[in-house]
């Protein structure tokens, strides 16, 4: 199977016959490499926006206090790539000025940093609207549910 695969029109009858890891494979590959590329965009790699979010008190942090590249890896480990490396993504941020360091070797997000990830999250509602062209709410949601049961279905297998 191929790209072009997703463009063709197949009955329901064959495509209830093709792989689900094939398709949610490449739907992760697609989406991601369609999101990281509208972030690069603004000059940001998706990891250093995840690690902005996870320091800021209007995001994801709890409690603003600065946490450590392993505390931030933890935090992450069932979204980040294989080849995301928070050491270098945070490091350019402090370059940037975006995360400061403490004398500890924490992170915490810098008011340069709050801003940037405001103009990052800018972007999400015109990025969403583009994935999801041509699906209505009740299909999206459909295919949520199909997932989560074959999540289910996997894990119950024990493997």
């Amino acid at each position: 199977m191929t790209t072009e695969a997703t463009t063709t029109t197949a009955t329901d009858a064959e495509l209830a016959t093709q792989p689900v890891g094939y398709w949610t494979g490449l739907a992760h590959r697609e989406v991601i490499a369609y999101i990281r590329g509208r972030q690069a965009e603004l000059g940001i790699t998706q990891p250093q926006f995840w690690l902005l979010r996870h320091l800021s008190t209007d995001d994801l942090s709890v409690d603003g206090k600065p946490r450590s590249v392993a505390e931030l890896t933890e935090a992450m480990s069932e979204y980040l790539l294989p080849e995301d490396r928070l050491g270098p993504e945070s490091a350019a941020l402090v370059d940037r000025g975006w995360l400061a360091e403490t004398p500890d070797h924490r992170l915490r997000i810098t008011a340069e940093g709050e801003a940037a990830r405001l103009r990052v999250k800018a972007i999400g509602p015109s990025v969403r609207a583009h994935l999801h062209d041509g699906i209505s709410d009740t299909d999206y949601a459909t295919t949520v549910r199909v997932l989560q049961r074959m999540i289910t279905n996997a894990t119950a297998a024990g493997h």
